[in-house]
């Protein structure tokens, strides 16, 4: 029976390979992004840790009641496949070098990886925290983001991903404004 829970995706083994994943991601080691692209079955992971860091930002928001958790859960969400869509569009076809290859669902993978400090936004639900926290967890989410399209897009050059990251999170930012003053006005 042991041997059974080690070979499920939910066993302990593959819960220490994910939240290893996850501790790597946080400290910027490149050769995860690398493994978490090559790796297909990695999606469901990424999408594990977006949701876990979609949902310290909507406790860390100060949100305290189910509603707003739920929104700012979801407006974290939603920014991860909007930011990854105008990265690789962006990537793709405005800034794409010679060696540029790339798919959707590797760049949903490594951009989910890269959400791993984003968990640090729980913080934010001590009010005295929750600047430092979401700045700190922004600032290193932008650095992981560089180096995970740098890595999924096959850059070398480092400042064309930060330009991919820089241009894509501009858009995505505005749209969400956009989008969280409509629903605000709305609830």
């Amino acid at each position: 029976m042991a041997n059974e829970s080690a070979m499920s995706p939910y066993g302990a083994s593959a819960m220490r390979s994910f939240f290893s994943r996850m501790l790597r991601a946080a400290k910027l080691d490149a050769s995860l992004y690398d493994e978490v692209e090559s790796d297909r079955a990695a999606m469901g992971q990424a999408v594990s840790v977006i949701i876990l860091s979609s949902i310290a930002a909507g406790i860390g928001s100060g949100a305290f009641n189910a509603p707003g958790i739920l929104l700012m859960t979801a407006a974290a969400f939603a920014g991860w496949f909007l930011w990854a869509f105008l990265t690789f569009f962006i990537g793709t076809r405005f800034l794409p070098q010679e060696n540029t290859r790339a798919d959707y669902s590797k760049l949903l993978r490594t951009i989910g990886f890269a959400s791993s400090p984003g968990l640090i936004r729980i913080f934010g639900a001590l009010p005295t925290l929750r600047g430092i926290a979401f700045f700190a967890a922004s600032a290193w989410m932008v650095i992981a983001m560089v180096i995970a399209v740098r890595e999924s897009l096959s850059y070398t050059s480092t400042m064309r991903a930060v330009a991919v990251v820089a241009i894509g999170w501009a858009i995505q930012f505005i749209v969400l404004i956009f989008v969280m003053g409509i629903i605000s006005r709305t609830i």
